[in-house]
């Protein structure tokens, strides 16, 4: 993992940086950080000088691996707050992200194992294929009602 880090209008204490850290190592059950392809862009900083109170402290991060992009940002009254706001967003995006990927591969398992039985009927409960592949199931189905007659 390459992690940049950027304070802006705010000084970047050793308190926050290890803060910072703490909280992303608990993304590494989503994104393996021993990667060295992964990189996270990380900025903490003020939105504002003028301002006193409000939502006044922002957080952002953006985590590139591979093609894929992953980005959170967090406006709050306190630095720490919106670190954890932050974490919380990123996490979401990428446990959704990782699902989605667990379901394709088993999508495409229980698809492979229904074509291996030979049975084709049951390929119509993992939906309409696309539009060229749908005209080339159809001829299978009639090849296999031929048979079976």
């Amino acid at each position: 993992m390459r992690l940049n880090l950027k304070a802006t209008n705010i000084t970047l204490t050793s308190d926050i940086r290890e803060y910072l850290e703490k909280r992303l190592q608990s993304l590494d059950k989503l994104v393996s950080f021993d990667d060295p392809a992964v990189m996270v862009d990380v900025e903490l900083g003020r939105t504002t000088r003028h301002h006193q109170n409000g939502d006044i402290f922002f957080a952002e991060i953006n985590i590139h691996k591979g093609k894929e992009t992953f980005r959170s940002v967090s406006d709050r009254p306190d630095i720490l707050s919106a670190i954890d706001d932050m974490r919380d967003e990123i996490a979401g995006e990428l446990s959704a992200r990782k699902g989605k990927l667990i379901s394709l591969s088993r999508r495409g398992g229980q698809f492979a194992k229904a074509f291996l039985k030979g049975s084709y009927n049951s390929m119509g409960y993992f939906g309409r294929p696309a539009r060229a592949g749908w005209k080339y199931m159809r001829r299978l189905w009639r090849r296999k009602e031929t048979i079976d007659r």
